[in-house]
């Protein structure tokens, strides 16, 4: 793994101290975390636990663990680094060397991911909004490395959500997450779109639902070469029988493909909560949770040979 032995070189000024563990092992543990949706805490607790945990790290019953502040460090390290996202770009290139290269067009969507819930008086949370640091906060380095100023809240379906979003490219045929972007969970789907546009695919085609549609966003895919398959919107919605309302109808058949995925992280995964404060380590723990999705999307396709 050179992306990751790259990520830790420096200088070592002595000798002394405890060899490091491999890297490639602690890589696996980062996996087994973004798998089982596993706090740092849990996953040396389930390491020590677990035999199959063991036998995929190659470990036995009197191997040394990592304890969670190593977990937690060597995380860091590749958070610092933007590691995990050449990673991310690094298993693509191999997706599409083995065949399985974005195809049939591509499917734009977002999912909320929580946060721990931060309490704030809404005069320091006015402020936040505005992009600024509350005194209150900078004033006492402990409390801001436990205040997230990144995060926002939003509400879907009429409940209330505090975090971010997970913004996601995923090609027609695969289903496989193809690029990503992370916002915070206040910011407009549309805003990404651009963003999200995949040229690679085999096809210019591009679903969305309503909420990236709009005349100007139209205009613009026209003019980067991309064919809409965006859900149209109106004010006093199409009704099903009419010509549009059935083009909604079509195009939404292909664009809920992309359910599937967020479906698979929520139930099969535990994910779309995380345990983070920022944005930067929010970015870390997503790229992870899109990349294992993709691990296990492939070996699904490879072992069924269905898309």
């Amino acid at each position: 793994m050179p992306l990751i032995e790259k990520a830790f070189k420096r200088e070592r000024k002595s000798p002394a101290g405890r060899k490091s563990y491999n890297k490639l092992m602690m890589f696996k543990i980062l996996i087994l975390q973004a798998l089982y949706n596993l706090s740092d805490g849990q996953t040396e607790y389930q390491i020590r636990d677990r035999l199959s945990f063991m036998k995929f790290l190659g470990l036995n019953l009197f191997s040394e663990v990592p304890d969670e502040k190593t977990i937690w460090l060597y995380r860091e390290v590749l958070t610092k680094g933007g590691t995990l996202e050449k990673l991310f770009d690094r298993f693509e290139n191999y997706l599409a060397k083995h065949g399985y290269a974005a195809e049939l067009g591509s499917i734009v969507d977002a999912s909320i991911v929580e946060v721990p819930k931060q309490r704030n008086s809404k005069d320091v949370n006015k402020e936040i909004k505005e992009g600024k640091i509350p005194e209150c906060i900078t004033k006492n380095e402990h409390r801001r490395v436990q205040k997230d100023v990144d995060a926002r809240w939003t509400m879907k379906d009429k409940k209330t959500y505090y975090g971010y979003k997970n913004h996601v490219n995923v090609d027609v045929k695969n289903k496989l997450i193809r690029k990503f972007t992370v916002t915070s969970a206040s910011a407009p789907d549309i805003k990404s779109f651009e963003e999200l546009l995949d040229e690679k695919n085999t096809s210019n085609k591009t679903w969305a639902d309503s909420a990236y549609y709009s005349e100007q966003m139209e205009k613009r895919l026209e003019e980067l070469g991309f064919a809409s398959r965006v859900i149209r919107r109106h004010k006093n919605h199409y009704p099903e029988w009419s010509e549009q309302g059935r083009e909604n109808s079509r195009r939404s058949k292909i664009r809920k493909r992309v359910e599937h995925v967020f479906g698979f992280m929520t139930n099969s995964m535990n994910q779309m909560v995380i345990r983070t404060i920022g944005i930067t380590r929010a970015k870390t723990k997503i790229c992870l949770m899109n990349l294992v999705y993709n691990f296990c999307r492939f070996e699904q396709i490879e072992r069924l040979g269905v898309a």
